[in-house]
C-alpha cells in the first residue's frame, strides 16, 4: 500500500479514490424541514422498498431477475436510510473485488482448466450412456 504524503493534503490513494456521497436522507429540503412530513416520507420509502425486496425474494425461485430486484429495493431504501447505504457500499466493494479477482490471469486460467475438465467429464458420461443404452430416453415415451 502506498502511503506517500502529499504536502499535508492526504495520501495519494485518498486523492485518487472517488468521493463517496455523504450518508443520510436524500429527501427534498422542504420534506426534511417538517418532522411529520419527513417521517411520512421515510415510511413511504420503507414500504415501497419493502414491496420491491419482497417481489425480488418471490422471484428467486421463479423465473425473473430476483437478485437484481432485491438490490433495486435496497437502492430505494438507501435513498433514506443509512444502514441501507452502508450495505450497498459494502456490496459494491465486494462485487468490485470479486470482479478484479476474476480478471486475474491465474484465476482465469484455473477457471478455464476447471471448466474444460467439467466439460470432458460430461462428454465422457454422455458417451458411456449412449454406448450402453443407445439413443433411448430414460423415461418411457409411447410413440
Amino acid at each position: 500500500m502506498n502511503t506517500q504524503s502529499n504536502g499535508g493534503l492526504g495520501t495519494v490513494e485518498e486523492e485518487a479514490a472517488p468521493a463517496e456521497k455523504p450518508l443520510g436522507s436524500r429527501a427534498p429540503h422542504f420534506i426534511k424541514r417538517s418532522r411529520p412530513l419527513h417521517v411520512s416520507w421515510q415510511v413511504g420509502v420503507f414500504v415501497v422498498g419493502l414491496a420491491v425486496v419482497v417481489g425480488g425474494v418471490i422471484m428467486l425461485p421463479l423465473p425473473g431477475p430476483g437478485w437484481l430486484v432485491i438490490f433495486g429495493g435496497m437502492a430505494i431504501w438507501a435513498t433514506e436510510f443509512v444502514w441501507a447505504q452502508l450495505v450497498l457500499r459494502w456490496t459494491k466493494r465486494k462485487v468490485t473485488e470479486a470482479a478484479q479477482r476474476a480478471l486475474d490471469p491465474k484465476v482465469r486460467r484455473r477457471n478455464i482448466i476447471l471448466t474444460t475438465i467439467g466439460v470432458v467429464i460430461i462428454v465422457a458420461l454422455l458417451a458411456v450412456y449412449l454406448w450402453k443404452f443407445g439413443m433411448v430416453l430414460p423415461w418411457k415415451v409411447s410413440e
